[in-house]
């Protein structure tokens, strides 16, 4: 059996697009497990704002009766509150990211009243709030690094060479990064 050299280059093109084809969907693949697992972790960053969001109420109340007439400081609490929880649905990762870092700068604040007032130092609710509140930033910080890694290994993928190329033909390309920005990058000052 002589095969011609027309019919060799057919079988080895054949050959060399069905390995192309694989290889594109094998990246595909890739790729959407990538982009899974920073929705994934977005998705766990929202878990622990919801809890955040959920123990700010408490927090205030508590503080409300030792130092009532903190007001400004009250209402600023609040309404950073709610400027992350109406941010929570903007799919707009810098704009989520400014609102809870507002949040975080005001509860910072809150908790330096605790400074003037030895009684709410001393409240178990207060103590035991605080506490969660605490263990709760420990989890959201620890969420945003999850995400950020997620987003990286998308970023990598998407813009490796020769992946780039499934990356762009089927539109996935990694969201931003989860962070502060200008003075929101310094550490809150809290001292009790």
């Amino acid at each position: 059996m002589n095969l011609s050299p027309m019919v060799i280059a057919v079988i080895v093109i054949a050959v060399v697009a069905v390995l192309v084809l694989f290889w594109a969907i094998r990246t595909f693949n890739v790729l959407v497990r990538q982009r899974n697992q920073v929705r994934a972790s977005w998705a766990q960053i929202d878990v622990q704002l919801k809890r955040r969001h959920d123990l700010v109420p408490n927090l205030v109340e508590t503080v409300r009766g030792y130092a009532g007439h903190e007001r400004g400081t009250l209402d600023a609490v609040v309404a950073a509150r709610a400027g992350a929880m109406a941010a929570g649905v903007d799919p707009s990762i810098d704009r989520r990211a400014a609102a809870e870092n507002a949040l975080t700068q005001t509860l910072g604040r809150l908790f330096a009243l605790a400074e003037a007032y030895p009684d709410l130092k001393a409240n178990q609710n207060f103590l035991a709030l605080q506490s969660e509140l605490a263990n709760t930033e420990d989890k959201i910080a620890y969420a945003r690094q999850f995400y950020n890694t997620a987003v990286q290994a998308l970023d990598n993928t998407a813009h490796s060479f020769p992946s780039l190329f499934v990356a762009g033909a089927t539109g996935i390309k990694p969201p931003g990064y989860f962070q502060a920005s200008g003075d929101e990058q310094a550490p809150v000052q809290v001292r009790f």
